[in-house]
């Protein structure tokens, strides 16, 4: 069963002698921009190849930015027969929110979500000027960009997102999935 937990039970668990596990299933650009110092690495874009790492015996505490990806993470995990799995409510907005204690990278990347918006509005403007100066057609990627955006905020799955996650600077340097030391 699948239990959503608050922030603050999360960093009482952590402060306290509560036994569990914070996985993080954002990609790395976005942990190593801002984390959970006990959290560890699990981006759900690769999150099969390393769930069988999870400890089965300890609970299960999924973080992302918002919920819905640690949300798609518990799925896959109940799937597996974790049972005691908890979507940290909120996520990462959520603890900064309530001001609660994260460890700040050094990473020069920007986040997933302004690479969306600067690739998104430079499709669009593109299209925009292609379609005044070429032909009318490339009105229309303007019309699916705008479409494509306001599905990724109505169910908060972005597929620009998860291809920008995968591109070459968005990755972490060397072997390091799992087990990110504070940069």
């Amino acid at each position: 069963m699948i239990k959503q937990a608050t922030v603050e039970e999360i960093n009482s668990l952590l402060n306290g002698t509560g036994e569990c596990q914070v996985i993080d299933v954002r990609e790395f650009s976005e942990f190593n921009s801002r984390r959970i110092a006990e959290a560890q690495l699990m981006p759900l874009s690769n999150f099969e190849k390393h769930a069988e790492e999870i400890d089965h015996s300890k609970p299960v505490y999924l973080m992302c930015r918002s919920g819905g990806r640690a949300a798609q993470a518990a799925e896959r995990l109940a799937a597996k027969g974790f049972t005691d799995i908890h979507v940290i409510k909120g996520g990462m907005q959520a603890w900064e929110a309530a001001d609660l204690p994260i460890v700040k990278g050094d990473s020069k990347v920007w986040s997933l979500e302004r690479q969306v918006r600067v690739t998104a509005g430079l499709l669009i403007l593109t299209s925009v000027i292609l379609g005044f100066t070429v032909s009318q057609y490339f009105f229309v990627l303007s019309g699916l960009l705008g479409a494509g955006l306001t599905f990724a905020g109505a169910t908060d799955w972005c597929g620009m997102a998860m291809v920008l996650a995968r591109m070459p600077w968005n990755k972490a340097r060397g072997n390091t999935c799992c087990n990110v030391e504070a940069s």
